[in-house]
């Protein structure tokens, strides 16, 4: 598995623990995000994610900014991509199961680290149920 991984200053140390766990799990990270405290723009760091995760180059995208909002919005701008915003690891299954999110966003400034990575175990261990939801899932992208 491959993930992509972008945040901005908000989301620095948190990036850094989930890194750590998908790492112990063997799992192959590509970070795209800032690794300063500085203030940056999060499109800058959300964009190559999206863009990766709507080529399949990975199979899932993370995405953390302070309230998880802007890098959401910045990601779900891309057709293909559907960008949860998440702050429960019960929201993350949902997400999964229901609507076949392929990008988790993290709201670093109002969940805990520990909140995060559960999050991200959640969402990367819970499948897509299709059924019901698949017919709602593709009428998400604009047609052109």
């Amino acid at each position: 598995m491959i993930i992509a991984i972008g945040n901005d200053h908000a989301g620095t140390q948190y990036k850094y623990a989930v890194i750590a766990f998908l790492e112990s799990k063997g799992i192959k990270v590509i970070n795209y995000g800032t690794d300063a405290e500085d203030s940056v723009d999060y499109p800058d760091f959300v964009h190559p994610v999206a863009s990766d995760t709507e080529e399949q180059k990975v199979d899932f995208g993370i995405i953390i900014c302070g309230s998880g909002n802007g890098a959401s919005m910045t990601a779900n701008k891309h057709q293909g991509v559907r960008a949860a915003l998440c702050w429960t690891k019960e929201i993350a299954k949902l997400a999964r199961q229901h609507n076949n999110a392929n990008i988790l966003s993290i709201p670093a400034r109002y969940v805990s680290q520990a909140q995060a990575i559960d999050m991200v175990d959640t969402f990367l261990e819970t499948g897509f149920e299709g059924g019901r939801h698949q017919n709602r899932v593709e009428k998400i992208a604009v047609c052109k």
